[in-house]
């Protein structure tokens, strides 16, 4: 049981670092920018899916584990930087798209599942933050669940909000053959950049 005072200490925590912008919230805008504003919601499911998925594992000590060995980190960073530049080259040869297409949010969703699924960044922050806050001397992995629940919860609401918002710039845009164009060549470039961003990463 997690004491209410502890819980009512890591919702603001949690909520200062959802609206810190980063690599999920990259991704739900790009999403929301190239497929619209349904596209970014189940991007941002994606993360938070993956956020809960961080504190399970955590929670069972296999973060520590990855976060302990230098292979295994550096084979989950590299994996996510060649899906990230898989995902910016299937951008730019998908081409034009003008308005969100119902199907593609189960895309959007999976697409983003995996790329905070293999951002190492993650897991380190898991491991760094949320422990703060757990009681060593209670069952750990419950409460590793309710603070990683607590994170996706709000990290659901930012990131889709800011991807509904660039959705809805997006899809006005997009009227227009050239600017949709432009606007395909602007989300591959976010995953292009999110992928040099992660090849350079140094673990902490």
């Amino acid at each position: 049981m997690i004491d209410p005072l502890v819980l009512l200490a890591f919702v603001p925590a949690a909520l200062a670092l959802n609206l810190t912008p980063g690599a999920d919230m990259m991704v739900c805008i790009g999403q929301g920018l190239r497929r619209g504003p349904a596209a970014a919601w189940a991007a941002s499911g994606g993360v938070a899916l993956g956020v809960l998925t961080h504190g399970l594992l955590a929670g069972l000590g296999l973060g520590a584990l990855v976060a302990a060995s230098p292979w295994l980190f550096d084979a989950i960073r590299w994996a996510g930087v060649a899906y990230l530049l898989w995902l910016a080259v299937q951008t730019l040869r998908a081409g034009p798209v003008r308005g969100a297409v119902p199907e593609r949010s189960g895309r959007a969703f999976r697409e983003a599942l995996v790329v905070n699924l293999t951002n190492p960044k993650v897991i380190l922050f898991v491991l760094a933050f949320v422990p703060q806050f757990v009681d060593p001397a209670g069952a750990v992995l419950p409460q590793f669940l309710t603070f990683a629940a607590v994170l996706a919860l709000g990290g659901f609401v930012v990131n889709g909000l800011a991807g509904v918002f660039a959705g809805g710039i997006g899809r006005r845009l997009a009227r227009s053959g050239r600017v949709a164009r432009g606007l395909g060549w602007v989300s591959a470039g976010i995953f292009a950049a999110l992928a040099v961003r992660l090849a350079v990463m140094e673990r902490a």
